[in-house]
Protein backbone atom coordinates (compact mmCIF):
# COMPACT_ATOMS: atom_id res chain seq x y z
CA UNK A 1 0.00 0.00 0.00
CA UNK A 2 1.53 3.23 -0.89
CA UNK A 3 2.45 5.74 1.68
CA UNK A 4 -0.85 8.41 2.09
CA UNK A 5 -0.46 11.43 1.05
CA UNK A 6 -0.76 14.78 3.09
CA UNK A 7 -1.17 18.61 2.39
CA UNK A 8 1.69 20.63 1.83
CA UNK A 9 3.32 22.76 5.06
CA UNK A 10 1.65 25.63 5.41
CA UNK A 11 -1.41 24.85 4.26
CA UNK A 12 -4.33 23.19 5.87
CA UNK A 13 -7.86 21.23 4.67
CA UNK A 14 -11.21 23.10 5.63
CA UNK A 15 -13.89 20.29 6.85
CA UNK A 16 -17.59 20.52 8.04
CA UNK A 17 -18.50 21.99 10.22
CA UNK A 18 -15.67 24.50 10.14
CA UNK A 19 -16.37 24.80 6.32
CA UNK A 20 -20.08 26.12 7.39
CA UNK A 21 -18.79 28.65 9.86
CA UNK A 22 -16.26 29.62 7.14
CA UNK A 23 -19.66 30.42 4.30
CA UNK A 24 -21.36 32.39 7.20
CA UNK A 25 -18.77 34.36 7.86
CA UNK A 26 -18.74 34.87 4.05
CA UNK A 27 -22.07 35.78 3.85
CA UNK A 28 -22.54 37.98 6.24
CA UNK A 29 -19.14 39.79 4.68
CA UNK A 30 -21.07 40.12 1.04
CA UNK A 31 -24.39 41.27 2.85
CA UNK A 32 -22.55 44.34 4.39
CA UNK A 33 -20.48 44.89 1.23
CA UNK A 34 -23.75 44.74 -0.98
CA UNK A 35 -25.85 46.90 0.81
CA UNK A 36 -23.22 49.62 0.70
CA UNK A 37 -23.42 49.23 -2.98
CA UNK A 38 -20.31 47.18 -3.20
CA UNK A 39 -19.93 44.40 -6.53
CA UNK A 40 -18.18 41.00 -6.05
CA UNK A 41 -14.68 40.89 -8.17
CA UNK A 42 -13.33 37.29 -9.01
CA UNK A 43 -10.11 38.05 -10.10
CA UNK A 44 -6.68 35.25 -11.31
CA UNK A 45 -5.04 33.63 -8.13
CA UNK A 46 -1.88 34.49 -10.21
CA UNK A 47 -0.74 37.65 -11.80
CA UNK A 48 2.62 39.18 -13.94
CA UNK A 49 5.08 39.53 -11.24
CA UNK A 50 5.24 42.94 -12.18
CA UNK A 51 1.98 43.58 -10.52
CA UNK A 52 2.99 42.39 -7.21
CA UNK A 53 6.72 44.22 -7.63
CA UNK A 54 4.88 47.91 -8.18
CA UNK A 55 3.04 47.56 -4.63
CA UNK A 56 6.96 48.44 -3.64
CA UNK A 57 9.95 46.06 -4.13
CA UNK A 58 11.27 46.65 -0.88
CA UNK A 59 8.56 45.12 1.20
CA UNK A 60 8.74 41.82 2.46
CA UNK A 61 6.29 40.50 1.11
CA UNK A 62 8.11 40.68 -2.35
CA UNK A 63 11.64 40.08 -1.29
CA UNK A 64 11.39 36.99 0.70
CA UNK A 65 7.43 36.21 0.59
CA UNK A 66 6.07 35.58 -2.89
CA UNK A 67 5.86 32.38 -4.80
CA UNK A 68 7.34 33.24 -7.89
CA UNK A 69 7.38 31.06 -11.36
CA UNK A 70 8.24 30.98 -15.16
CA UNK A 71 5.44 29.44 -17.18
CA UNK A 72 5.76 27.16 -20.31
CA UNK A 73 5.50 30.44 -22.16
CA UNK A 74 8.50 31.99 -20.49
CA UNK A 75 6.43 34.45 -18.04
CA UNK A 76 7.22 35.60 -15.10
CA UNK A 77 4.29 34.95 -12.73
CA UNK A 78 3.07 34.89 -9.32
CA UNK A 79 0.80 33.40 -7.01
CA UNK A 80 -1.36 36.40 -5.79
CA UNK A 81 0.13 37.21 -1.77
CA UNK A 82 -2.59 40.03 -1.40
CA UNK A 83 -6.03 41.22 -2.74
CA UNK A 84 -5.46 44.83 -3.28
CA UNK A 85 -3.24 44.87 -6.57
CA UNK A 86 -4.65 42.54 -8.66
CA UNK A 87 -8.57 44.60 -8.19
CA UNK A 88 -6.55 47.60 -8.77
CA UNK A 89 -4.94 46.30 -11.71
CA UNK A 90 -8.53 45.07 -13.08
CA UNK A 91 -9.73 48.37 -12.80
CA UNK A 92 -6.99 49.63 -14.91
CA UNK A 93 -7.31 47.00 -17.60
CA UNK A 94 -11.26 47.28 -17.97
CA UNK A 95 -11.90 51.17 -17.01
CA UNK A 96 -15.46 50.44 -15.16
CA UNK A 97 -17.32 53.76 -14.29
CA UNK A 98 -16.34 55.70 -11.27
CA UNK A 99 -16.47 55.66 -7.98
CA UNK A 100 -16.11 51.54 -8.56
CA UNK A 101 -17.18 50.14 -5.11
CA UNK A 102 -16.15 46.82 -5.40
CA UNK A 103 -15.44 43.55 -2.88
CA UNK A 104 -13.44 40.07 -2.78
CA UNK A 105 -12.87 36.84 -1.30
CA UNK A 106 -9.48 35.55 -2.18
CA UNK A 107 -6.99 33.17 -1.42
CA UNK A 108 -3.51 34.04 -1.16
CA UNK A 109 0.02 32.69 -1.04
CA UNK A 110 2.81 33.57 1.28
CA UNK A 111 6.13 31.24 1.78
CA UNK A 112 6.39 32.31 5.71
CA UNK A 113 6.93 30.88 8.77
CA UNK A 114 3.55 28.75 9.51
CA UNK A 115 1.77 29.71 12.99
CA UNK A 116 -1.17 29.60 14.38
CA UNK A 117 -3.09 32.19 12.26
CA UNK A 118 -0.64 32.61 9.67
CA UNK A 119 -0.71 30.21 6.51
CA UNK A 120 0.83 29.78 3.47
CA UNK A 121 -2.22 29.97 1.70
CA UNK A 122 -4.45 32.14 3.87
CA UNK A 123 -7.92 33.62 2.53
CA UNK A 124 -8.98 37.35 2.51
CA UNK A 125 -12.23 39.30 2.53
CA UNK A 126 -11.50 42.91 0.91
CA UNK A 127 -13.30 45.96 -0.04
CA UNK A 128 -11.73 48.36 -2.76
CA UNK A 129 -13.57 51.81 -3.79
CA UNK A 130 -11.16 53.80 -6.52
CA UNK A 131 -12.02 57.11 -7.93
CA UNK A 132 -12.59 59.12 -5.22
CA UNK A 133 -10.83 60.93 -1.99
CA UNK A 134 -13.61 61.84 -0.16
CA UNK A 135 -12.63 61.45 3.81
CA UNK A 136 -16.45 60.15 4.43
CA UNK A 137 -15.97 56.95 2.22
CA UNK A 138 -12.54 56.24 4.35
CA UNK A 139 -15.48 56.62 7.43
CA UNK A 140 -18.13 54.13 4.64
CA UNK A 141 -15.33 51.39 4.24
CA UNK A 142 -14.12 51.27 7.75
CA UNK A 143 -17.61 51.10 8.75
CA UNK A 144 -18.24 47.71 7.18
CA UNK A 145 -15.34 46.08 8.73
CA UNK A 146 -16.37 47.48 12.27
CA UNK A 147 -20.31 46.07 11.53
CA UNK A 148 -18.74 42.96 10.23
CA UNK A 149 -16.16 42.44 12.93
CA UNK A 150 -18.94 43.32 15.55
CA UNK A 151 -21.50 41.42 14.23
CA UNK A 152 -20.43 38.21 14.95
CA UNK A 153 -19.89 38.94 18.85
CA UNK A 154 -15.78 39.94 18.99
CA UNK A 155 -15.73 42.87 21.29
CA UNK A 156 -12.18 42.09 22.83
CA UNK A 157 -10.40 44.34 19.65
CA UNK A 158 -9.48 47.87 19.33
CA UNK A 159 -9.19 50.10 15.96
CA UNK A 160 -6.38 51.83 15.61
CA UNK A 161 -6.12 54.62 12.70
CA UNK A 162 -3.15 57.00 11.43
CA UNK A 163 -2.72 58.98 8.17
CA UNK A 164 0.39 59.29 6.14
CA UNK A 165 0.35 61.89 4.50
CA UNK A 166 0.57 62.62 0.92
CA UNK A 167 3.36 64.09 -1.47
CA UNK A 168 3.21 67.16 -0.28
CA UNK A 169 3.88 66.71 3.44
CA UNK A 170 5.64 63.18 3.17
CA UNK A 171 8.99 64.16 2.37
CA UNK A 172 9.69 66.11 4.85
CA UNK A 173 8.73 63.69 7.25
CA UNK A 174 10.61 60.85 5.82
CA UNK A 175 13.51 63.06 5.74
CA UNK A 176 13.30 64.00 9.95
CA UNK A 177 12.43 60.13 10.08
CA UNK A 178 15.64 58.71 8.45
CA UNK A 179 17.33 61.04 10.57
CA UNK A 180 16.36 59.52 13.86
CA UNK A 181 16.58 56.40 12.79
CA UNK A 182 19.62 56.63 11.50
CA UNK A 183 21.41 58.61 14.92
CA UNK A 184 19.59 55.24 16.40
CA UNK A 185 20.91 52.43 13.70
CA UNK A 186 23.00 50.61 16.26
CA UNK A 187 19.89 50.36 18.32
CA UNK A 188 18.12 48.55 15.57
CA UNK A 189 17.60 44.84 15.37
CA UNK A 190 20.29 43.36 12.60
CA UNK A 191 17.51 43.55 9.37
CA UNK A 192 16.87 47.22 9.72
CA UNK A 193 20.18 48.12 11.29
CA UNK A 194 21.13 46.98 6.87
CA UNK A 195 17.93 48.71 5.42
CA UNK A 196 17.01 51.45 7.90
CA UNK A 197 18.40 54.31 4.78
CA UNK A 198 16.09 52.32 1.99
CA UNK A 199 12.76 52.82 4.21
CA UNK A 200 12.98 54.49 7.57
CA UNK A 201 9.15 53.95 7.72
CA UNK A 202 9.58 50.00 7.80
CA UNK A 203 11.43 50.50 10.95
CA UNK A 204 8.31 52.00 12.37
CA UNK A 205 6.62 48.85 11.32
CA UNK A 206 8.94 46.33 12.86
CA UNK A 207 7.40 44.42 15.35
CA UNK A 208 10.71 43.26 17.25
CA UNK A 209 11.55 45.37 20.84
CA UNK A 210 14.61 46.73 19.54
CA UNK A 211 13.22 48.95 16.86
CA UNK A 212 10.14 49.50 19.01
CA UNK A 213 12.52 50.70 21.89
CA UNK A 214 14.52 52.69 19.40
CA UNK A 215 11.59 54.40 17.77
CA UNK A 216 9.56 55.25 20.56
CA UNK A 217 10.16 58.76 20.64
CA UNK A 218 10.43 58.97 16.85
CA UNK A 219 9.11 61.84 15.22
CA UNK A 220 5.28 61.61 14.47
CA UNK A 221 3.68 61.91 10.99
CA UNK A 222 0.49 63.67 12.26
CA UNK A 223 2.92 66.50 13.54
CA UNK A 224 4.46 66.85 9.89
CA UNK A 225 0.83 66.77 8.10
CA UNK A 226 0.28 69.71 5.56
CA UNK A 227 -3.54 71.53 5.94
CA UNK A 228 -5.16 69.38 3.35
CA UNK A 229 -4.27 65.74 4.51
CA UNK A 230 -4.83 67.35 8.13
CA UNK A 231 -8.52 68.24 7.24
CA UNK A 232 -8.72 64.62 5.14
CA UNK A 233 -7.84 63.01 8.87
CA UNK A 234 -10.11 65.49 11.05
CA UNK A 235 -12.82 64.65 8.85
CA UNK A 236 -12.21 60.97 9.01
CA UNK A 237 -12.09 60.80 12.75
CA UNK A 238 -15.58 63.28 12.74
CA UNK A 239 -17.06 60.48 10.61
CA UNK A 240 -16.05 57.64 12.68
CA UNK A 241 -17.21 59.49 16.12
CA UNK A 242 -20.56 60.14 14.53
CA UNK A 243 -21.26 56.12 14.16
CA UNK A 244 -20.13 55.84 16.98
CA UNK A 245 -16.98 53.60 16.00
CA UNK A 246 -14.46 53.85 19.13
CA UNK A 247 -10.77 54.17 17.67
CA UNK A 248 -7.40 55.09 18.73
CA UNK A 249 -4.77 57.40 17.17
CA UNK A 250 -1.46 55.20 16.42
CA UNK A 251 1.10 57.61 14.90
CA UNK A 252 3.31 54.16 14.86
CA UNK A 253 0.48 52.46 12.43
CA UNK A 254 2.51 52.11 9.16
CA UNK A 255 1.11 48.80 6.92
CA UNK A 256 3.65 47.08 5.27
CA UNK A 257 3.04 48.00 2.19
CA UNK A 258 4.60 50.65 0.22
CA UNK A 259 1.59 52.44 -1.47
CA UNK A 260 -1.08 53.62 1.30
CA UNK A 261 -1.58 57.62 1.68
CA UNK A 262 -3.15 58.90 4.32
CA UNK A 263 -5.38 57.25 5.77
CA UNK A 264 -4.03 54.35 7.53
CA UNK A 265 -6.14 51.73 10.39
CA UNK A 266 -5.94 48.67 12.07
CA UNK A 267 -7.94 46.13 13.81
CA UNK A 268 -6.04 44.32 16.13
CA UNK A 269 -8.05 41.90 18.54
CA UNK A 270 -6.40 42.01 21.99
CA UNK A 271 -6.16 38.08 22.84
CA UNK A 272 -4.23 37.18 19.73
CA UNK A 273 -0.03 36.84 19.89
CA UNK A 274 0.78 40.04 18.77
CA UNK A 275 2.11 39.05 15.55
CA UNK A 276 -1.03 37.81 14.34
CA UNK A 277 -2.92 40.65 16.23
CA UNK A 278 -4.50 41.93 12.89
CA UNK A 279 -7.22 40.99 12.45
CA UNK A 280 -7.87 43.74 9.39
CA UNK A 281 -6.26 46.60 7.89
CA UNK A 282 -6.07 48.58 5.08
CA UNK A 283 -6.02 52.51 4.13
CA UNK A 284 -5.75 55.12 1.18
CA UNK A 285 -3.44 54.34 -1.55
CA UNK A 286 -3.78 57.63 -4.15
CA UNK A 287 -0.65 56.81 -6.13
CA UNK A 288 -1.15 52.39 -6.72
CA UNK A 289 -2.96 52.64 -9.71
CA UNK A 290 -0.94 55.01 -11.68
CA UNK A 291 1.84 52.51 -10.41
CA UNK A 292 -0.18 50.04 -12.27
CA UNK A 293 -0.50 52.15 -15.64
CA UNK A 294 -3.48 53.78 -15.00
CA UNK A 295 -4.59 57.52 -14.54
CA UNK A 296 -4.31 59.31 -11.57
CA UNK A 297 -6.50 57.87 -9.52
CA UNK A 298 -7.28 57.67 -5.78
CA UNK A 299 -8.69 54.34 -3.69
CA UNK A 300 -8.60 52.55 -0.71
CA UNK A 301 -9.53 49.52 1.18
CA UNK A 302 -8.94 46.69 3.30
CA UNK A 303 -8.04 42.82 3.75
CA UNK A 304 -9.86 40.98 6.47
CA UNK A 305 -8.30 37.57 7.22
CA UNK A 306 -10.59 35.19 7.33
CA UNK A 307 -8.24 32.42 9.68
CA UNK A 308 -7.09 35.26 12.03
CA UNK A 309 -11.30 36.38 12.41
CA UNK A 310 -12.18 33.41 12.94
CA UNK A 311 -9.15 32.65 15.51
CA UNK A 312 -10.43 35.45 17.29
CA UNK A 313 -13.71 34.05 17.56
CA UNK A 314 -12.32 31.19 19.25
CA UNK A 315 -10.56 32.81 21.83
CA UNK A 316 -13.78 34.96 22.65
CA UNK A 317 -15.94 32.02 22.46
CA UNK A 318 -18.38 33.58 19.71
CA UNK A 319 -19.41 32.79 16.17
CA UNK A 320 -18.91 28.79 16.85
CA UNK A 321 -19.37 26.23 13.88
CA UNK A 322 -23.21 25.71 13.23
CA UNK A 323 -23.88 21.86 13.74
CA UNK A 324 -24.14 20.00 10.05
CA UNK A 325 -28.00 18.87 10.07
CA UNK A 326 -30.72 18.09 7.80
CA UNK A 327 -34.21 18.99 8.33
CA UNK A 328 -35.63 15.33 7.44
CA UNK A 329 -33.88 12.35 7.11
CA UNK A 330 -35.60 9.71 4.89
CA UNK A 331 -35.99 5.87 5.82
CA UNK A 332 -36.39 3.70 3.26
CA UNK A 333 -36.64 -0.14 3.32
CA UNK A 334 -38.54 -0.59 -0.27
CA UNK A 335 -34.78 -0.50 -2.62
CA UNK A 336 -33.96 2.88 -2.51
CA UNK A 337 -36.35 4.34 -5.19
CA UNK A 338 -38.42 6.08 -3.07
CA UNK A 339 -35.65 7.87 -0.83
CA UNK A 340 -34.32 8.78 -4.23
CA UNK A 341 -37.80 10.33 -5.47
CA UNK A 342 -38.68 12.43 -2.20
CA UNK A 343 -35.29 13.83 -0.92
CA UNK A 344 -34.87 15.19 -4.31
CA UNK A 345 -38.65 16.42 -3.98
CA UNK A 346 -37.99 18.07 -0.26
CA UNK A 347 -34.25 19.57 -1.50
CA UNK A 348 -35.87 21.64 -4.66
CA UNK A 349 -38.81 22.82 -1.98
CA UNK A 350 -35.67 24.12 0.27
CA UNK A 351 -35.59 21.36 3.29
CA UNK A 352 -32.28 19.92 3.23
CA UNK A 353 -32.74 16.60 3.24
CA UNK A 354 -30.44 13.24 3.05
CA UNK A 355 -31.34 9.56 2.56
CA UNK A 356 -29.14 5.99 3.59
CA UNK A 357 -27.23 4.59 0.61
CA UNK A 358 -26.78 0.66 0.45
CA UNK A 359 -23.37 -0.87 1.17
CA UNK A 360 -22.70 -3.04 -1.80
CA UNK A 361 -25.70 -5.50 -2.90
CA UNK A 362 -27.29 -4.94 0.43
CA UNK A 363 -29.71 -2.81 0.87
CA UNK A 364 -29.54 -1.14 4.95
CA UNK A 365 -31.98 -2.44 7.90
CA UNK A 366 -34.21 0.00 9.09
CA UNK A 367 -32.49 -0.40 12.87
CA UNK A 368 -29.40 0.79 10.60
CA UNK A 369 -30.94 3.53 8.56
CA UNK A 370 -33.08 5.27 11.73
CA UNK A 371 -29.32 5.01 14.11
CA UNK A 372 -28.15 6.98 10.67
CA UNK A 373 -31.18 9.47 11.13
CA UNK A 374 -30.44 9.79 14.59
CA UNK A 375 -26.94 11.05 13.71
CA UNK A 376 -28.06 13.13 11.29
CA UNK A 377 -29.71 15.52 13.66
CA UNK A 378 -33.17 15.44 11.47
CA UNK A 379 -35.71 16.89 13.58
CA UNK A 380 -38.16 14.84 11.50
CA UNK A 381 -37.62 10.94 9.35
CA UNK A 382 -39.86 10.16 6.60
CA UNK A 383 -40.66 6.13 6.35
CA UNK A 384 -41.17 4.12 3.55
CA UNK A 385 -41.94 0.63 4.23
CA UNK A 386 -44.03 -1.90 2.26
CA UNK A 387 -47.37 -1.07 3.70
CA UNK A 388 -46.67 3.02 3.37
CA UNK A 389 -45.42 2.24 0.03
CA UNK A 390 -48.41 -0.02 -1.28
CA UNK A 391 -51.40 3.06 0.23
CA UNK A 392 -49.05 5.81 -1.19
CA UNK A 393 -48.46 7.15 1.60
CA UNK A 394 -45.65 8.00 3.86
CA UNK A 395 -44.84 7.37 8.16
CA UNK A 396 -43.63 10.97 9.31
CA UNK A 397 -41.78 10.75 12.99
CA UNK A 398 -41.06 13.80 14.85
CA UNK A 399 -37.84 12.84 16.22
CA UNK A 400 -38.01 15.72 19.27
CA UNK A 401 -41.49 14.11 20.35
CA UNK A 402 -41.36 10.92 18.97
CA UNK A 403 -44.99 10.86 17.79
CA UNK A 404 -45.48 9.83 14.24
CA UNK A 405 -48.70 9.62 11.80
CA UNK A 406 -49.50 8.26 8.24
CA UNK A 407 -50.13 11.34 5.89
CA UNK A 408 -50.18 10.86 1.94
CA UNK A 409 -47.65 10.89 -0.43
CA UNK A 410 -48.68 13.68 -2.03
CA UNK A 411 -49.32 15.85 1.50
CA UNK A 412 -45.96 15.68 2.69
CA UNK A 413 -44.58 18.89 1.75
CA UNK A 414 -47.77 20.74 3.54
CA UNK A 415 -47.17 17.99 6.76
CA UNK A 416 -43.67 18.93 7.11
CA UNK A 417 -44.42 22.88 6.85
Amino acid sequence: MAEPLKAPTGVRDILAPESARWQDLVNRFAGAANAGGYGLVIGPMFEDLAVFQRMGEETDVVRKEMYVFEDRGGRQLALRPEGTAGVVRAFVQHHPPIPWKAWYLATNFRYERPQAGRYRQHHQLGIEVLGTDDPDVDVEVISIASDVIAGIGLTRYALLVNSLGDGACRPDYDQALLEHVLARRDELCDEHQERAAENPMRVLDCKRKRCRDATRDAPRITDHLCEACKAHFDRVQEGLSALDIDFAIEPRLVRGLDYYTRTTFEFQHNEIEAAQSTICGGGRYNGLVEALGGPPTPGIGFGMGVERVLLAADSEGVFTPAEHRVDVFVVDVTGGAAARDITAELRRAGIRADRAFSTGTTNRSMKSQMKLADKSGAAHVVIVGEDEAAADEVTLRDLTTSEQRRVGRGDLLAALR
